[in-house]
């Protein structure tokens, strides 16, 4: 009888055996997040990328959407997975490659019997493209670029043994020995392999190239909003008020904050109050009353109610089902 080998069965089944003998974390970043919920990691000034395995499942699991300005690939292993990016929700199986839309609030869905393990890869766009890179490099950078509809770009690893292969010898490359030089070398060489392919099967217009550099535009004008917010989530602000703060009319500013956001302003002053909540619930021994107070809340039943349709469970129900966090007091 011939013995299968994974060299036998292609780039797939090599990348899964590649990782059985990797150690994928919990996913647990509630620690990272600002309080704008921007998951915040440190990356090298010479080397600004990264890859991070978690191990995804309803017992150890980060709810709540966060942003940031890295660009991010993410990879299901296992079981399936749903992926929530602004008002878009994207079904992932086992081998699906996800383009993340990471400047729009996105957030891995909890599901019972939730359970599988993930690659994310993370790095900033200086990374692959400068302004003393040569202009053609930002072509690697085509997949990330915004889409007129925003609909999500999932590409199918096992049907795509190029890109697959190029994901396998990443991973191999970052963790398979010391960090020196030419690891990193290679790294790099590996990532803009798989950006190539995935820029092969999603090709964009110049004009769309241009949208993306608007965008990141928008984003930073908004800088303002965005840190009022961090500071001062509990407190109202009315369209008016944040439009004041960018020089923008109200027309204007409602239009280029969903386009950044994914959302309007209230749901996203919401969604920041919601994430300091899930914190001080798991992190402290206030009352529920005293939490939804704290971040803006007014009437416990309306942040009981807007807190369930967050994360799937009451505020009570979330603090029971964490373990290890100060008991309740109501």
């Amino acid at each position: 009888m011939t013995r299968l080998t994974v060299r036998d069965v292609g780039p797939w089944e090599d990348l899964l055996a590649a990782c059985r003998d990797l150690r994928f974390e919990p996913h647990d970043i509630a620690s990272h997040l600002d309080a704008r919920g921007r998951y915040e990691v440190p990356l090298d000034e010479e080397f600004a990328f990264t890859i991070t395995l978690f191990h995804y499942t309803s017992r150890h699991h980060t709810r709540g959407a966060t942003w940031h300005e890295r660009l991010e690939l993410f990879v299901p292993l296992d079981g399936p997975t749903i992926f929530r990016m602004g008002e878009a929700t994207v079904e992932l199986g086992p081998g699906d490659l996800l383009v993340v839309d990471n400047l729009t609030l996105h957030h891995v869905v909890d599901f019972p019997a939730f359970d599988t393990r993930a690659i994310v890869i993370s790095f900033r766009p200086e990374f692959v493209y400068s302004l003393g890179s040569p202009s053609y490099d930002y072509a690697f950078l085509l997949p990330f670029f915004a889409r007129p509809d925003r609909s999500p770009r999932v590409l199918r690893l096992p049907g795509a043994p190029e890109a697959c292969a190029a994901l396998g010898r990443l991973v191999a490359c970052r963790f398979g020995g010391a960090d020196d030089p030419v690891r990193r070398a290679g790294c790099k060489a590996f990532l803009l392999q798989l950006l190539f392919e995935l820029g092969r099967r999603f090709p964009v217009s110049e004009r769309t190239h241009w949208e993306f550099l608007r965008q990141q535009q928008r984003s930073h004008r908004l800088k303002a909003v965005f840190d009022h917010v961090r500071d001062r989530f509990a407190e109202r602000l009315t369209v008016a008020d944040a439009a004041a703060m960018v020089g923008m009319r109200g027309p204007q500013f409602m239009k280029v904050f969903k386009k950044v956001a994914g959302m309007t302003l209230i749901a996203y002053v919401n969604h920041v109050r919601l994430a300091n909540g899930s914190r001080m619930l798991r992190e402290t021994g206030l009352t529920i009353a005293e939490i939804a107070t704290t971040v803006g809340y007014s009437d416990q039943s309306y942040f009981d109610k807007r807190f369930k349709r967050a994360f799937g469970r009451t505020p009570k129900e979330f603090r029971t089902g964490v373990a290890g966090q100060n008991p309740p007091r109501n």
